[in-house]
């Protein structure tokens, strides 16, 4: 059964312009998208390395709200092993994109996360990459941190990357500060660093100049969040 929630993000990403979000995440068309996801790998592995990580090999890795597969091809890039890599999707038409994308050791769960046959304590680091946002009923915001928490081995970790502040032009979507991920995850250790330029002046600004904007705190509106489990 899928949950009201899932059905109320479905439809959400429905009223979307594809071919606007297309070129708006293209790391290729769009200077500011490869300029945060470059910054975004690089915290990334300062967070991994930090918390004793040589390596990803041998690793299990979930990514919840995997899309297309992108980020999980960025993993397999930093070393990870594509038959321990697993993407879990809502979406069926960015699930089947994600299967076409990756290599078929790459598991692909098309479905509500919450609902996904993953065992506890199975996982060495999940990630959720601006998902919270997309959920905007408290409840379930509740039940699916449970549930990626309850995934994550003693030791690993849940690996949050979302903006921190609502968007007055988009009711789609609701920030995540940092304070309610302490209540979501209360009893993690949690490591937080804000990352990348706020999306609207980025797009705005030449693609040389957009690198040394995002040195500046207050111009970010995103933190990638490393949630530890005590071991």
């Amino acid at each position: 059964m899928t949950a009201p929630e899932t059905q109320a993000v479905q439809a959400r990403y429905a009223r979307r312009d594809g071919d606007t979000d297309a070129l708006r995440y293209s790391l290729y068309a769009n200077a500011a998208a490869l300029q945060a996801q470059q910054q975004r790998l690089r915290a990334l592995v300062q967070l991994w390395r930090a918390h004793g990580w040589a390596n990803l090999a041998g690793r299990p890795l979930l990514e919840v709200g995997c899309g297309s597969g992108g980020n999980l091809l960025d993993l397999m890039r930093l070393g990870a092993s594509a038959a321990l890599l697993t993407g879990i999707e809502l979406l069926p038409e960015r699930a089947s994109a994600a299967r076409a994308l990756l290599p078929q050791d790459v598991t692909i769960v098309q479905g509500d996360a919450c609902a996904a046959p993953v065992p506890a304590a199975s996982q060495q680091a999940v990630l959720a990459f601006t998902v919270f946002s997309s959920l905007l009923d408290a409840g379930y915001r509740q039940q699916f941190a449970q549930t990626l928490w309850r995934w994550v081995a003693p030791g690993g970790g849940v690996l949050v990357y979302d903006f921190v502040m609502n968007n007055p032009h988009n009711p789609d979507v609701r920030g995540l500060p940092l304070a309610e991920l302490r209540t979501l995850f209360p009893n993690a250790q949690l490591h937080s660093r804000s990352l990348t330029l706020a999306p609207p002046l980025a797009r705005r600004l030449p693609a040389a100049l957009i690198g040394a904007a995002a040195l500046l705190p207050l111009l970010r509106t995103h933190r990638l969040t490393w949630a530890v489990k005590p071991d």
